[in-house]
């Protein structure tokens, strides 16, 4: 019964996450999307291991209350007590691996063909977005650090602007030097697509 409800959920975020590009992006006629980066799949990894870890503990404390104490589990007030706070407990780890889903799989940045839109998913009810020109682009660098980030090849990528906020900064997103390079590449095509359009002005 639980695959069903998560299958729900995946689902439902899917749809959400297709109605969020369509209202954050509004593509002009000539804007075409280049790259959809998430933070890599391999930083997610450590909460599923911390959900089995939790979920470990409370198959734990179940067998060692049977054993220590089996007369907790004759009567039905005791029991009952158990049940609920066993529920409780099996909920808010859920709800807990459920957010931080949420917020790995809403946080993206999309770079098209025009600009850079980065969208951060806080919390499940909590999202900012702001967008930049790629023609204001100044520097981009990329950086891997650390032997796991190095062994699969994921890491940072930094975008120094010309606009109020300085930097843009993608987080753990897999191949950074080849995000830095396509980055430069479209903000060089991007400015010189503006260049021609103010010499016809």
């Amino acid at each position: 019964m639980r695959w069903w409800l998560f299958l729900m959920a995946y689902l439902l975020i899917l749809q959400h996450t297709n109605m969020l590009y369509s209202q954050v992006i509004k593509q002009k006629s000539y804007e075409k999307i280049a790259h959809l980066l998430r933070r890599d799949i391999v930083t997610f990894v450590p909460y599923v291991f911390f959900l089995i870890l939790l979920l470990g503990v409370e198959v734990g404390v179940y067998f060692l209350l049977k054993t220590l104490f089996p007369d907790l589990f004759l009567k039905n007030i005791t029991l009952a007590v158990l049940y609920i706070a066993g529920f409780i407990y099996t909920l808010s780890v859920w709800l807990f691996f459920y957010t931080a889903f949420v917020n790995y799989f809403l946080d993206m940045w999309i770079v098209t063909t025009d600009r850079i839109v980065d969208i951060r998913q806080m919390g499940l009810f909590s999202r900012t977005v702001a967008e930049l020109d790629l023609f204001r682009v100044q520097d981009v660098t990329s950086e891997e650090h650390g032997l796991f980030a190095t062994m699969f090849d994921f890491g940072n990528v930094y975008i120094q602007t010309a606009g109020e906020k300085e930097r843009f900064i993608f987080y753990n997103v897999a191949e950074p030097h080849k995000i830095r390079e396509a980055v430069i590449h479209l903000a060089d095509e991007d400015r010189k697509f503006h260049n021609t359009n103010k010499k016809k002005e």
